[in-house]
């Protein structure tokens, strides 16, 4: 994997605003939010993906990223936020090192903007579709 600036703050070459750290895991506020309390959560493990990620560096994220958004909503006061993350450059992924993105959002509409072109799943290609994920789920 190609050196990240996560990879150096991982490794304390960048100072960062750490609100968590486990043997696994590091979350630290972004320096540029989307809104205020914007914190990024991210495996100390290199891995450009989430499937190229262990998975025990998968399940540690699992186990700290709710109680990491419950502190950020509790300590912002956000009635909500959105918990993102791209995997892959072609789905808007920056910066090539896992890493999970707790959003605030708020009243006044600040934090995550999306739009959500929706399609409709055809019966058959249903059907298809999820009898090939299952024989890989399977098979993995």
């Amino acid at each position: 994997m190609a050196e990240t600036i996560f990879s150096r703050i991982v490794r304390g070459e960048i100072p960062c605003h750490r609100v968590y750290e486990d043997d696994r895991v590091l979350a630290f506020l972004d320096i540029g939010p989307l809104s205020r309390g914007h914190t990024l959560v991210i495996p100390k493990e290199p891995a450009e993906t989430l499937d190229r990620l262990s998975d025990e560096s998968a399940a540690a994220l699992g186990r700290v990223l709710p109680r990491l958004v419950r502190a950020v909503m509790a300590a912002t006061g956000a009635p909500a936020c959105n918990v993102l993350q791209n995997n892959g450059r072609d789905a808007h992924q920056a910066v090539m090192h896992v890493h999970f993105h707790i959003i605030p959002k708020y009243p006044d509409g600040s934090g995550l903007g999306i739009t959500w072109p929706a399609g409709r799943l055809d019966d058959e290609e249903g059907r298809r579709m999820a009898e090939a994920i299952r024989s890989r789920v399977a098979g993995d």
